[in-house]
C-alpha cells in the first residue's frame, strides 16, 4: 500500500506512537469483526462502523485527562475502545448479551460506562450535543476543571439544537469541546450538497466560539489540536470547536451500499491518507519499530478481538426479567 511521507518530525515518543498505532488498529480490527458478526446474524438492528475514522478519537483521547467526559452519536464503538472500555463488554453488548455494558439492552447505539466517563452512544441525530453541554455545565458548577468532548457529524451540524447549544455554551463559558467528525457524507449526502459553508467550524463565529479545521487522517495533528482546545476550556475561556475532516471507508451503516461515491474514491483515500498506515510509516521510517514488531502488535490485537467475539457468543442472552431493571431508582425520602 502506498503511504504518504511525513514532512514533519513527530513531537512524540516512540512508545506514544506505538500506543496510537495499537489503539487505532484495535478499533479497526474490532469493527471488521463486528461487520463479520453482523453478516452472520449475531448482531441485530443498526450497526455503524468507525473504519477509517480511527485517528479522530485516538488523537483526542491522547489530549484528555482522567475525569474528562465524552459523549457521541451512534457511530460509537471506536470511542468506547479508545477511552478504555473492555472490548469483551462492548462486543457482548453489540450481540445483545448479558455480559454487555448495558446488559444486552442497548445494542450498538446505546451503551454507557460511567466508570470510563463515557455517556453514550445516542441514536437521535444531534441530540447528544445539548447533553454534552449539560455534562460540561455540571463540571463548571462543581469547579473540577474537567472537559467534555461532544462528538457529532457533519450531518448533525445542520440541526437546530446544535446552534441552541452553541449559544448557551458560549453564554455560560462551558468547558466543552465540540468535535465535528466530518466524514464528508453524513448519511449519504455529500457536504457540498447539504452545507452552505465549506468549513463547518466557522459557524461558531456567530456565537464567539473559536475553532479550527483539522486533518482527521493524521493522529498527531488531531492530538495537537485537541491539546489546544482542551487548554482553552481548562483556562475558563469557554467552548471550542474542532472540525476534524476524516473519511469513513464503509457505508453509513451495515445496510448502506454507499452508491453515492465511487470505489476509486474510497481506494484513493485508503492508499494515500490511511491514518494507521501513516503511523506505521512513521514507526518504520524513524526506526522506532521493525516489521516484526508491528506484526506482533497485529497478532496481539487479533487475539484480543477474537477473545471478545468468543466472549460475546458464550455470554447468555438477558433474562426476560431484565426488561424491568434500570428504569427506576430508589430515592431516600427527604426530611420535611
Amino acid at each position: 500500500m502506498a503511504t504518504r511521507k511525513s514532512t514533519k518530525k513527530p513531537n512524540v515518543s516512540a512508545d506514544e506512537l506505538k500506543s496510537y498505532y495499537r489503539d487505532m488498529l484495535l478499533i479497526r480490527r474490532f469493527e471488521e469483526k463486528a461487520g463479520q458478526l453482523y453478516g452472520m446474524g449475531l448482531i441485530g438492528g443498526f450497526c455503524h462502523l468507525y473504519i477509517g475514522q480511527e485517528a479522530v478519537v485516538v488523537g483526542l483521547e491522547a489530549a484528555a485527562e482522567e475525569g474528562d467526559k465524552r459523549i457521541t452519536t451512534y457511530r460509537d464503538h471506536g470511542h468506547m475502545l479508545a477511552c478504555g472500555m473492555d472490548p469483551k463488554g462492548v462486543m457482548a453488548e453489540l450481540t445483545g448479551r448479558e455480559g454487555g455494558y448495558s446488559k444486552g439492552k442497548g445494542g450498538s447505539m446505546h451503551m454507557f460506562s460511567t466508570e470510563k466517563d463515557f455517556y453514550g452512544g445516542h441514536g437521535i441525530v444531534g441530540a447528544n450535543v445539548p447533553l454534552g453541554a449539560g455534562l460540561a455545565f455540571a463540571d463548571k458548577y462543581l469547579e473540577n476543571n474537567r472537559v467534555t468532548f461532544t462528538y457529532f457529524g457533519d450531518g448533525a451540524a445542520n440541526q437546530g439544537q446544535v446552534y441552541e447549544t452553541f449559544n448557551m455554551a458560549a453564554l455560560w463559558d462551558l468547558p466543552v469541546v465540540f468535535v465535528i467528525e466530518n466524514n464528508q457524507y453524513a448519511m449519504g449526502t455529500s457536504q457540498k450538497r447539504s452545507t452552505s459553508t465549506p468549513d463547518i467550524y466557522t459557524r461558531g463565529e456567530a456565537f464567539g466560539i473559536p475553532g479550527e479545521a483539522v486533518d482527521g487522517m493524521d493522529v498527531l495533528a488531531v492530538k495537537e489540536a485537541g491539546e489546544k482546545a482542551v487548554a482553552h476550556c481548562r483556562d475558563g475561556k469557554g467552548p471550542y470547536i474542532l472540525e476534524i475532516k476524516t473519511y469513513r471507508y464503509r457505508g453509513h451503516s451495515m445496510s448502506d451500499p454507499a452508491k453515492y461515491r465511487t470505489r476509486e474514491e474510497v481506494q484513493k483515500m485508503r492508499e494515500e491518507k490511511d491514518a494507521i498506515e501513516h503511523v506505521r510509516d512513521l514507526l518504520l521510517s524513524g526506526k522506532h519499530a521493525t516489521e516484526e514488531d508491528l506484526k506482533a502488535i497485529d497478532k496481539e490485537i487479533k487475539g484480543v478481538v477474537n477473545d471478545a467475539a468468543e466472549f460475546s457468543k458464550d455470554s447468555p442472552e438477558p433474562a426476560v426479567e431484565e426488561l424491568w431493571t434500570d428504569i427506576y431508582t430508589d430515592v431516600a425520602p427527604q426530611n420535611a
